[in-house]
């Protein structure tokens, strides 16, 4: 035990360098500084905002308009231009974003029920989210204002009916069914509360499984490269230990230096999005259908994570010895990461259950694919799946530790390679 200790420290101090410490450093680094400057630009899009109004019409309605805009939280900046035109010529050389035209006789047409036309112009200097903004909110206030007036015809022309039920006679009352409950609420805000809190899930999963696979990868690599290997192999221990040793190393490190990364992201993500939290309404309808894991669901996602990194340093492990140099090492890892990528990406968009068997059976042949699918299969009720998807991972690890450790008690270990230019491996 010992011996198995001191090997594994060993790999541990050749995976964390120098090189190691201070990309995660920097990474952790950018991660906060573009967080934080997100943040900082989503609060200044957030607050008052200034605008540049022309009106030429003078009247109530326009005016009513007006203190619309300030209670949306913009500033108005009267324009004295006498015509469009300037206006637009002296908003342009101004620092404003918006520039609102209420033409001559608006009022008026309003009254007689007849379409005017307000003119707003969007002075993109730049491409942020912030920017953007402001031009959705000046929309939007529109949109309230065509419903107020409306709304006022409506109540003059049919007082005793609500202008609501004249322009949405139709009212749905929505629910949701997840198994044998029921919920009143919205299938698409469930849905999207359901996805917005699992997503951080495939990319630490992605993330952990790439990184340690690199690191396995590349050190036996390095290992061959440098001849070290052959001494390594010399030492009086199984060289079974020696495969888990560089496994478990992998493992732990890549699983620290995800960690890392993720806290980096969570960061970055809650500078461009903020904080994600359900609103109440929402979360009492989750807690109503049942939609959150257990103690036994986190266990069961724990494990399918776990074993799911396992079999991509087993995989890793083979793949390192086919390297010849650290150069042929790094294409090595195109199998793993095609396979990571395959169910990463349906995990957000498609149902795996709706797809073509063979599709279907490919897809469930990937180990990595199971703990993408463990979340929503056991919010669904569908353990099974779920402990199915276990076994079939477990059973995957042990046939890969056992094809690495036969690889590793013989000297071709030493002598394999997978030369591209000749496309064959080299016994």
């Amino acid at each position: 035990m010992k011996r198995f200790t001191n090997l594994l420290l060993k790999e541990i101090k050749e995976l964390v360098n120098a090189q190691l410490i201070l990309s995660l450093l920097m990474m952790m680094a950018i991660f906060y500084f573009v967080g934080h400057l997100a943040k900082t630009e989503m609060k200044k899009a957030a607050s008052t905002q200034k605008i540049s109004v022309l009106d030429l019409d003078g009247s109530e309605l326009s005016a009513g308009l007006s203190t619309g805009l300030k209670a949306a939280n913009f500033a108005i900046e009267w324009s004295r231009e006498k015509d469009p035109e300037a206006a637009v010529r002296a908003a342009k050389q101004g620092d404003t974003t918006l520039l609102l035209i209420i033409p001559q006789g608006f009022g008026e047409s309003v009254a007689r029920f007849e379409q005017k036309e307000i003119s707003t112009y969007s002075f993109l200097r730049s491409f942020s989210i912030g920017g953007i903004r402001k031009s959705e909110i000046l929309r939007a206030l529109i949109t309230a204002t065509n419903g107020y007036l409306s709304d006022n015809v409506l109540r003059k022309k049919v007082p005793d009916v609500s202008p609501d039920i004249l322009k949405r006679p139709i009212k749905t009352k929505d629910y949701v069914i997840v198994r044998d409950k029921m919920a009143e609420g919205s299938a698409a805000a469930v849905s999207g509360f359901v996805y917005s809190q699992g997503v951080f899930l495939p990319i630490i999963l992605m993330m952990v499984i790439m990184y340690s696979s690199q690191m396995v990868i590349s050190a036996i690599a390095m290992e061959k490269q440098n001849k070290t290997l052959e001494t390594l192999l010399t030492v009086p221990i199984p060289r079974t230990s020696i495969v888990a040793a560089k496994m478990l190393a992998a493992g732990i490190v890549g699983l620290l230096s995800a960690v890392i990364y993720m806290v980096g992201m969570k960061s970055y993500m809650g500078g461009m999005m903020g904080e994600v939290r359900a609103s109440a309404p929402v979360s009492a309808v989750i807690k109503q259908l049942g939609l959150t894991l257990t103690g036994n669901g986190y266990l069961l996602l724990g494990i399918s994570l776990f074993l799911a990194l396992l079999c991509g340093l087993a995989m890793a492990t083979i793949l390192g010895v086919l390297a010849e140099d650290f150069r042929s090492a790094q294409s090595l890892m195109l199998p793993i990461m095609l396979m990571i990528f395959i169910p990463y990406l349906l995990s957000f968009f498609a149902d795996v259950n709706s797809l073509p068997l063979p599709v279907r059976l490919l897809i469930l042949a990937i180990p990595f694919s199971h703990p993408f699918l463990a979340t929503p299969n056991m919010m669904l009720g569908h353990y099974p799946a779920v402990l199915y998807g276990i076994l079939y991972m477990a059973v995957v690890f042990l046939v890969l530790v056992v094809i690495a450790a036969r690889i590793f008690s013989t000297d071709r270990v030493l002598t394999m390679k997978l030369r591209w230019g000749k496309k064959k491996i080299v016994l």
